[in-house]
Formats: structure tokens, C-alpha cells, sequence
């Protein structure tokens, strides 16, 4: 089936929305009948031979008094799922009651098999039949999926019985899987706001599966691969990458299948991902389709995967789920927990602010290490996963992690204004176990933000795309390990840094003459007591050295503390006391390439101009960011002075001709 005519039920099903929910339903209410009715309808094309054998089937299993009667229907049904109600949809346009019509629709729709039946209870479908019914739009909306003119069913329809001459040609799976993306994506446009929750544009998930399957390529075996997307959303980065799996094999003679994995949070959006795996003939695959939250209920737990994509959400409050665990400071799930060599815990648990990294580290804990491949993740995120964060923090701790344990291989920043509900920038994250030599130690970072095209119609705030021919350029750079003006090669060690915290001692000079007031003490033998001691030792010591001072009193501790910001004020010229003077603290990020080390950064930036001032080992952390900015930022260059002077002079000259022209025609 050719473009055309995929775009021409497209249009037809769009269509039925305007002609029969107009005046019921709003515009962004429309998905909740046409998505689930375009479901109902193919599943229902696609029972029609089988229905006679299935009812037949159910009349055997009741009479000998089987109760799990599914897997038999389904397989009268030589299909993943099964209806074993007494009707097929087309029976049900001759009812001319609204209840009539609305007792057997109920009823066609509890004959579907328990995979249909979630997909549904996901859809919430059963909520919109009161509503059409009322409306008495049910009947139009059931006659208008049936019509002769289109034509959802895996056979052909042909012009007359002697089946000579097809009139409408057959939808095979793959065809109806591209409508059914199609129709999400015209719904998601008009309801832009949130079409990038759970919809990736298809040219970058074309890139992010090249970017996983492409290098490896020459090592697929015959064998069985995985892909998994835990916010896979409506499914598309995983049908897009076994696509591209499968067409790599078959240009190298390689016989491969691929079993997909996901999880999906939102409920619709899951109907949608199983749904459209059933109706591009999916139906084992739409068994692995996990649904809830991949953070806190973890549908795949104890799998590994040979490929992982997604995009995960960013910017999004991940608090319930925090909470679902324990409580941010109390989860203890190993995919966000590591230990280093020393065995110190290594926390990778951010913000509940913004959850995005775990969900890339998520996948990590999923990859295969005992596998020739090991696994290749590719990921999405913004800017906030590549340098939010001081050191110490979950953020940078993740970052830590996956570069320490030598992880990432690129890290790619695509244009702005790529995705439907977002114009900031974006970042594809590339990851292996297993790199090949010439990259283990390094990064690849590539600025790719200049390399788009403009797109004739803005899609919501998407206003460019990644053509084929850009995507192949991104990708030759990326194979090549090409070093140019939009690509380096850096060392791990390049974007790690220490943290340190610099201090100078506190230097006090004393004032003994200067009033206590009494009611800082409890007793009163007791303020006498301290402002003797204070009087007697300010005669026998200097006034310049707190430490002497302090210890000539022969006062406690506490009393001490007490009195001293009453009769003591800072003085640079005065002896330093074993304390940081708080108000001088500084804190320097070192990088990990500062020649001589934490060391030399102190002699050479620091005791130079504060020869006092010292580290506070303790506080000292290693961090991890990773920042565009700094390799890839080209200042904008002046003009030359003399061409300023000689703009300024064309204006000048240009001004002058102008205020004569005016001052003349009011003269």
C-alpha cells in the first residue's frame, strides 16, 4: 500500500471526528473515541474469517464446562487476541434503539480477549459510550468505521465476487501501524502542550537507533536480540529500532528476530504503545509491555537488554515516586546506589525536581556484560543531566559513575526547537560495556546544534528536522572519531574536577575594657568571676593574640564563647587563631589536568596572594561536568575600530541629507 492511499484513510478516520463529535465533544477531547475506535475496528477486520470457528470454539468449551477458555479462542482466532461475542461490528448498525444499540455494543466489547480488555480499561472507552449515546452519535460513529470505502482489513476488496479486479487493496500490519502513528501524531499536534511526553519525532529516534545499531553492525549474529524503553511512551523508538535491526541484518544475510521490551506510566499512552504492537501483528510484544512507573515499580527488574532507548521526561517532579521508595534519603534501590573501591556509598539519587538521570541509570544497571555486543543505550535529556549539580550532588555523583566505569562514547547536542512541546536545546547520550579500543578512556562530544533543516510548517515548537542526509553526516563524524570544529575527542579525566574548600584563619584582637552584659550569665558571682579573669590576663598578654588571651584566663570554654563577641573583633594584623574565619571561605573547582594537582592550583593561585590560607580536606568532594559551552563557544569577533568610525560617518552623512530634504519641504 502506497503513501497515498495510507493518507487517505488517515483523512477519512480524521474526518469522522469532524462530521460526527463536533458538536459533542472538543477538539482535544477527540482522541478518547477516534483512537480506541480505530483499535476496535481493525482487531474487528481482522476476526472477521475466523469468527464462525472462534463462536463454534466458545459453544464446545461451554457445553464441557471449561472456564479459561482464552488461549483455545485465541488460537480458533490464529490471532494474539479474540472477540467471542455473538457479533461482529458491522452487525451492530442495524440497531434503531439507543439502548438496544448501546446493550449489545457493551457486549461486543466484553467479548474481547483480557489483552484487548486492558487496552480498553487504559482508554477509559467505556466512559464515552453514555456520552455518544446520549448524543445518539454511536450509530454514525460505528457506521463510519464499517464504510465500504475504507478499508482496514489485512485482505483485499475487490470490485465484484469474481475477485478479478481489487477495488480496495489489503492493510497489512506495518501499514496499520503507520496510520495508527499518524493519527497519534495529528492528535498530539493539536494538542501540542503535551505531545513531547510521550511522542519522540521520528527523524531523531531514527538517528538514536543508528546511533546504537549502526557500529555494531558487522558483529550481528543469528540470533535473538532485545530492545527495551523504559518511558517508551507510544512505542516508537522500539518499532523503529527493530526496523532498523532487522534491515541491517538483512543487507548482511543475517537472520535476526528482536523481542521488545518497555514501561509506561500514563495510561493512555500504554493502551496506545499495546494497542499499536496488536495491530502491526505484535502480540507477544505487547505481553512485554510493562505498565506504571519505571522508577518506583520496576517492570523488568531482572532483565538485561542487548539495546536500550529513551527519553526520558526532564524537568519533571519525580516526588511520588521518592516517596513510593522510602523517601529520598532512605532509597537504597542499587540501580541509583554505587560504592567505590574504598567501598564509600556513591548516592546518584538527584533533585525530586527533575528524575531524567535516573532513568539512564536505570538502563545501565539493565546492560548485558558477559555478551560479545555487551549493551548500547542512547538517550535524550536536556542540558540539566550534563552539568546541574555541584560535586557531591546525585547529579554529578551519576556522572561520576558512568564515566569512572568508562560508559560513554558521545554525547551529541542537537539543534533547538527539535521537539513538539519544547524549544531548549537537547542531548543525545551514547553509551557501551563494551567500547572498542580506540575510544576506551574518551568522550566524544559533538555540536550538531547548527546541523538542521527547516521544516515548511511548524509542528507545535518544532520548526526543523534531521534529514537523511544530516543524519548521515552526524553519523559519519561519530563513526569516524572525527576531530573538527563541531567534534572533539576528550579524555574521561577531562571533565572531572576537585572541589575544594579554601580557608583562612580567623585573627581577633581584644578590647578588655569593653561592656559584658550581665544577663548573659545566670549567676552574678559568676559574671564577676569572668570579667576578674578578663581584666587580670589583659595586663599579662598581648591584645593581638586570642589564643595567649583566652588561655590566660583560665575561663571555660562556654564562657568564653560567651564573652567573646562582646570584647573581641576581627583585625588582619592580628595573630591567627586555630578557627576559619567563615567570612573569608572560598570554595575552587580544580580540574583533574591541573598540572601538580590540588598542590600546585594552592602555590600558584591561591598562597600567592593569601600565603595563610589552607584546605579543609574533609570537605573536599570530586565532581563531574561535562559542558558544550566551554569547547565549542566562538566569541563573536569586533569590528575594527576604523570600520565603526567610517559607518558612523556614512550615518552621520546619511542623517544630514535627510533633515534637509524635511527642513526644505517645510520651507
Amino acid at each position: 500500500m502506497d503513501n497515498q492511499i495510507q493518507n487517505s484513510i488517515v483523512s477519512f478516520i480524521w474526518g469522522i471526528a469532524d462530521d460526527c463529535l463536533r458538536d459533542v465533544y472538543v477538539r482535544g477531547k477527540y482522541r478518547d473515541v477516534i483512537l480506541p475506535m480505530t483499535v476496535i475496528r481493525r482487531l474487528d477486520a481482522m476476526l472477521e474469517d475466523t469468527k464462525t470457528d472462534v463462536l463454534k470454539m466458545k459453544d464446545t468449551m461451554d457445553k464441557a464446562g471449561i472456564t479459561n477458555q482464552w488461549p483455545a479462542l485465541c488460537n480458533a482466532a490464529d490471532q494474539a487476541f479474540c472477540n467471542a461475542s455473538p457479533f461482529l461490528l458491522k452487525d451492530l448498525t442495524s440497531r434503531a434503539k439507543k439502548q438496544t444499540l448501546k446493550a449489545d455494543f457493551e457486549a461486543y466489547l466484553d467479548g474481547f480477549s483480557p489483552n484487548v480488555q486492558e487496552i480498553l480499561d487504559k482508554f477509559k472507552f467505556r466512559n464515552q459510550i453514555d456520552t455518544m449515546i446520549d448524543a445518539d452519535i454511536l450509530g454514525a460513529v460505528i457506521e463510519k468505521f464499517v464504510s465500504p470505502t475504507i478499508n482496514l482489513s489485512p485482505k483485499p476488496v475487490y470490485t465484484d465476487d469474481t475477485m478479478t479486479t481489487i477495488k480496495l487493496p489489503a492493510l497489512d500490519n506495518h501499514g496499520m501501524g503507520t496510520i495508527f502513528e499518524e493519527l497519534i501524531r495529528k492528535f498530539n499536534e493539536e494538542n501540542n502542550e503535551e505531545a513531547g511526553e510521550h511522542w519522540t519525532p521520528r527523524d531523531v529516534v531514527e538517528l538514536m537507533a543508528d546511533l546504537i545499531i549502526v557500529p555494531v553492525a558487522d558483529q550481528i549474529m543469528d540470533a535473538t536480540y532485545s530492545c527495551y524503553d523504559g518511558a517508551c511512551g507510544t512505542g516508537g523508538m522500539l518499532t523503529v529500532a527493530q526496523d532498523r535491526l532487522l534491515n541491517i541484518a538483512k543487507r548482511r544475510g543475517k537472520n535476526v528476530s528482536i523481542h521488545l521490551f518497555g514501561q509506561e506510566v500514563q495510561p493512555e499512552t500504554y493502551a496506545i504503545c499495546k494497542a499499536d504492537m496488536l495491530l502491526k501483528g505484535d502480540g507477544d510484544q505487547a505481553d512485554h509491555i510493562a505498565y506504571g512507573s519505571t522508577l518506583s515499580a520496576d517492570g523488568n527488574a531482572t532483565r538485561q537488554f542487548d539495546f536500550m532507548l529513551a527519553n526520558p521526561p526532564y524537568g519533571k517532579s519525580w516526588k511520588t515516586d521518592a516517596e513510593k521508595m522510602g523517601g529520598k534519603k532512605d532509597i537504597l534501590d542499587s540501580r541509583f546506589n554505587a560504592y567505590l573501591e574504598d567501598g564509600t556509598q556513591l548516592s546518584m539519587i538527584p533533585r525530586t525536581s527533575d528524575g531524567q538521570l535516573l532513568f539512564l541509570l536505570n538502563n545501565v544497571a539493565k546492560m548485558k556484560k558477559d555478551t560479545p555486543l555487551g549493551s548500547r543505550i542512547a538517550e535524550v535529556h536536556n542540558g540539566s543531566s550534563i552539568f546541574t549539580g555541584d560535586a557531591g550532588s546525585g547529579e554529578s555523583n551519576a556522572r561520576r559513575y558512568l564515566i569512572e566505569n568508562d560508559l560513554i562514547e558521545a554525547i551529541i547536542a542537537l539543534p533547538e526547537n527539535m521537539f513538539y512541546n519544547t524549544g531548549i536545546g537537547t542531548f543525545i547520550w551514547v553509551l557501551s560495556n563494551k567500547k572498542e579500543e580506540r575510544r576506551k578512556g574518551k568522550i566524544q562530544l559533538i555540536d550538531a546544534t547548527a546541523m538542521k533543516s527547516p521544516l515548511r510548517k511548524n509542528m507545535g515548537k518544532k520548526n526543523c528536522e534531521l534529514t537523511p542526509e544530516i543524519r548521515k553526516e552526524i553519523m559519519r563524524i561519530f563513526l569516524e572519531m572525527e576531530q573538527s570544529d563541531v567534534s572533539m575527542i576528550l579524555n574521561n579525566n577531562d571533565f572531572a574536577y576537585w572541589n575544594v574548600t579554601v580557608e583562612r584563619p580567623l585573627r581577633l584582637r581584644v578590647f578588655p575594657e569593653r561592656m559584658i552584659p550581665t544577663d548573659i550569665f545566670k549567676k552574678t558571682d559568676e559574671y564577676e568571676t569572668v570579667t576578674a579573669a578578663i581584666a587580670k590576663a589583659s595586663a599579662t598578654v598581648p591584645l593581638d593574640d586570642w589564643t595567649a588571651f583566652a588561655k590566660a584566663t583560665k575561663l571555660k570554654k562556654a564562657q568564653l564563647n560567651k564573652v567573646r563577641p562582646f570584647i573581641a573583633e576581627k583585625d588582619a594584623t592580628a595573630v591567627a587563631i586555630n578557627e576559619p574565619d567563615t567570612e573569608l571561605r572560598d570554595t575552587e573547582n580544580i580540574p583533574f589536568t591541573y598540572e601538580g594537582g590540588i598542590e600546585a592550583f594552592m602555590k600558584n593561585e591561591v598562597l600567592t596572594y593569601a600565603p595563610d590560607a589552607y584546605i579543609d580536606e574533609k570537605k573536599t568532594q570530586i565532581g563531574y561536568e561535562i559542558s558544550f559551552t566551554k569547547y565549542f563557544y566562538k566569541p563573536v569577533e569586533l569590528r575594527e575600530m576604523s570600520e565603526i568610525i567610517k559607518s558612523l560617518n556614512s550615518l552621520e552623512k546619511e542623517a544630514d541629507g535627510m533633515m534637509a530634504d524635511i527642513m526644505g519641504g517645510i520651507l
